[in-house]
């Protein structure tokens, strides 16, 4: 079977725009492919990141495991089928050639033979089953997790898989970064405890402030009303 071509950057762009659609396109396996028959074909589901090394999920056609492959492993090129030889022609059989007797006489009846003995045919080998191929294992995207807050004690969340990110700038509440903190490491817990510090303080101040301009207010509003 020829070798076919691997995937180019177009091709790759048409496979990601037909997954995109929700239609799984249809990929070949080439000879470079590992564990998988080349010209078998198969169904791409998903493109991992980053766009590098094994990073194209495909699941071979009559499997149900998804394994990770190379451009190079792959091809949008359908192979083409092995001609088939026609079966060749038996020879003619010659006629068999009459003979003449010149003479009547008693043919002897035939003697019969003893079969030839034949010996006792060797025992089978036993065929060794096959080790399966090696399966590639789909790489797993690092997650990163990153709180973030500001001076008056509010809290959101970062969260990256890989290089893409799933969520941004998600508020939360301080006393649940305060339990998880609690949970990680006594340090952890120790450096958010001292942002909910200054930010109690910080709003400490500011009703303290609150409060005295009410009481000036208030009195005002007697003298105003008295």
């Amino acid at each position: 079977m020829a070798k076919q071509g691997s995937l180019s950057p177009e091709d790759l762009e048409n496979l990601r725009a037909e997954l995109g659609a929700g239609r799984p396109p249809a990929v070949w396996f080439t000879s470079a492919a590992v564990g998988v028959e080349a010209g078998k074909s198969g169904k791409v589901v998903a493109f991992t990141e980053p766009a590098e090394g094994d990073y194209i999920q495909v699941r071979p056609t009559g499997g149900k495991d998804e394994l990770s492959f190379s451009p190079a492993e792959l091809t949008a090129q359908k192979p083409p089928r092995a001609p088939v030889k026609p079966a060749a022609k038996a020879a003619p059989k010659p006629e068999p050639k009459a003979t003449t007797i010149e003479h009547p006489y008693t043919p002897e009846p035939p003697k019969r033979l003893a079969p030839p003995k034949t010996a006792p045919a060797p025992p089978a080998p036993v065929a060794k089953p096959a080790r399966p191929a090696a399966r590639k294992q789909a790489k797993v995207a690092e997650v990163t997790v990153t709180l973030s807050s500001t001076a008056e004690g509010e809290w959101t969340v970062d969260v990256t898989s890989g290089t893409k990110r799933t969520m941004r700038g998600v508020a939360i509440s301080a006393p649940a970064v305060a339990q998880a903190a609690k949970l990680l490491h006594p340090e952890v817990a120790e450096a958010v405890e001292t942002v909910l510090n200054a930010a109690r303080e910080q709003h400490l101040a500011r009703v303290e402030q609150l409060r005295a301009e009410l009481e000036a207010a208030q009195r005002a509003l007697d003298e105003l009303t008295g």
